[in-house]
């Protein structure tokens, strides 16, 4: 027909990219500032805000397009406005959902509670908080403002003389190339073009919103760990060592290059000892545990030194042999027990899980196993049916130990087990842990920064500081003749009643 269908697909870009980014700016800006401004005043203004959002969100899209369309009359102002007006609500709710939860978050109630400002909240809290939200609803607005742009240009709502996309698609429809061959070259051009636009927009997105969010930008893509050659070193078990790491650096990636955040790394537990990993916030502690049973979170990586359970380096380990050794040869006992257990499913089914994941047994001696998990950490069998909401964190934190006992494992790894619970319930916690290491004669790992605790219940202690180990030595060495200034000020931050009570307190 004489038409030069590569040169109308130029001009046409310009027409659809400049609909689809002009109508994700506007929509995105004026969903975006009513969905912050209502959801931080709140009050009479959040509830009109939200009826009237859910008003525009009942409308029939499409009818109302074509109304608006054939009363304004075809163009590309009408269709940015008809676009506009569909698109701007769905993002005010979602906008307004990130708000609300910025809002009660603890910084900013801080930040009010010292008496800051509407302004500085808006600046320092909640439009950094909300920004990265502002790029996938922007991403998102381009990809269907295009499609929308093209669908309307298709049904003959766009400016007969404006070529786009969509135009293409209209005139083809009109001179019948769906039913001659001429649909190779009339709807197959624009429709690949739409398809690839759409999917670059969407890329681009990804790409931005990895940059302004934090928690996206230091992502790293998991690496599946094949299946190796383990040598098994037969000196550590002649000795009896159950556990033995050898100058472990841990790095994490910081402005392009990795820096370690734990260094040099080595220690030993042996068969029935219980080991101390003692040191402040920060000092490396929980990393070293997370390391043992390769759970690094990403992008950490361990390329320095070698963690060896039972003579093999567990580091050659494939994610299936690992997976076999976790919970069921090396039992976790996490730190926050509430975030441990799931809220929704009884301690029943949650015990029953950790055994199922590593062992197929009948339903009797399942529930036999249950049953001695429960009694073995103190708890009444009435608890099965319970769900954590139910008990106290003393019980929860039992049933976190049971089920890191459940397998019958040799190597237990305590990670603050103590944490956020009483001083009465701590010490009815340790207790059990003691008790239960002796009767099991299980090699295990206590880590804290309650250095009392820690003198309670282990054989050796390994003092950490900035991710190094900086002092080490028995129990009663640490306590009572350690040198390190670092070590004696912990020791000399205990308080005690008499000299007689520290002597005590070291003792197993």
């Amino acid at each position: 027909m004489g038409q030069d269908i590569l040169a109308e697909l130029a001009i046409g870009a310009r027409t659809s990219l400049f609909i689809g980014i002009a109508t994700a700016v506007i929509a995105t800006f004026i969903g975006g500032m009513i969905g912050v401004l209502s959801g931080y005043f709140g009050g009479w203004f959040e509830t009109l805000v939200m009826r009237f959002i859910d008003v525009v969100l009942t409308l029939p899209f499409l009818p109302l397009m074509l109304v608006i369309a054939v009363y304004i009359g075809p163009g590309a102002f009408t269709q940015i406005f008809v676009i506009t007006l569909v698109m701007w609500a769905g993002k005010a709710r979602q906008i307004r959902a990130q708000t609300l939860s910025i809002k009660g978050a603890g910084p900013v109630l801080a930040a009010k509670s010292m008496g800051a400002g509407h302004f500085y909240l808006f600046k320092k809290h909640i439009l950094p908080g909300v920004f990265p939200l502002f790029i996938p609803q922007f991403v998102g607005a381009v990809n269907a403002a295009i499609l929308l742009e093209s669908s309307l240009s298709f049904l003959g709502m766009s400016d007969p003389l404006m070529k786009s996309w969509g135009s293409i698609l209209y005139y083809a429809n009109n001179r019948s190339a769906f039913l001659t061959e001429a649909w190779m070259w009339w709807i197959i051009p624009p429709g690949v073009c739409i398809v690839l636009v759409v999917l670059a927009f969407s890329f681009i997105g990804y790409y931005l919103e990895e940059k302004v969010n934090p928690r996206l930008r230091a992502y790293v893509p998991v690496k599946k760990r094949a299946k190796q050659n383990i040598v098994v070193r037969e000196e550590q078990l002649a000795k009896n060592v159950v556990l033995s790491i050898e100058g472990m650096t841990v790095e994490y990636p910081k402005n392009g290059r990795f820096t370690p955040v734990v260094s040099d790394v080595s220690l030993h537990v042996n068969e029935g000892e219980v080991l101390g990993i003692v040191g402040e916030s920060g000092s490396g502690k929980t990393t070293v545990a997370s390391a043992i049973i390769q759970q690094l979170k990403e992008p950490a990586r361990m390329e320095v030194g070698g963690i060896y359970f039972e003579g093999k380096d567990l580091q050659r380990f494939s994610d299936e042999e690992i997976r076999q050794v976790r919970g069921n040869q090396i039992g976790y006992i996490a730190q926050a027990a509430m975030n441990a257990l799931n809220p929704v499913i009884s301690i029943e089914k949650q015990l029953a899980e950790a055994v199922g994941a590593h062992h197929k047994l009948p339903a009797a001696e399942l529930s036999r196993r249950i049953d001695e998990a429960l009694l073995q950490v103190g708890l009444e069998l009435k608890w099965r049916r319970a769900f954590p909401h139910q008990l106290s964190g003393g019980m929860r934190q039992r049933v976190v130990i049971a089920m890191a006992l459940i397998n019958r494992p040799k190597f237990v790894i305590a990670d603050e087990p103590t944490t956020g619970l009483d001083v009465i319930v701590q010490v009815e916690i340790l207790e059990l842990l003691q008790k239960l290491q002796r009767e099991l004669n299980l090699s295990m790992i206590f880590i804290s920064h309650d250095l009392p605790a820690v003198l309670k219940i282990t054989d050796r202690i390994v003092i950490m500081k900035y991710g190094y180990i900086v002092d080490g030595g028995t129990s009663v060495e640490i306590a009572e003749h350690s040198t390190h200034p670092y070590t004696r000020r912990l020791i000399d931050s205990i308080p005690l009643l008499t000299e007689k009570k520290q002597k005590a307190v070291v003792g197993r």
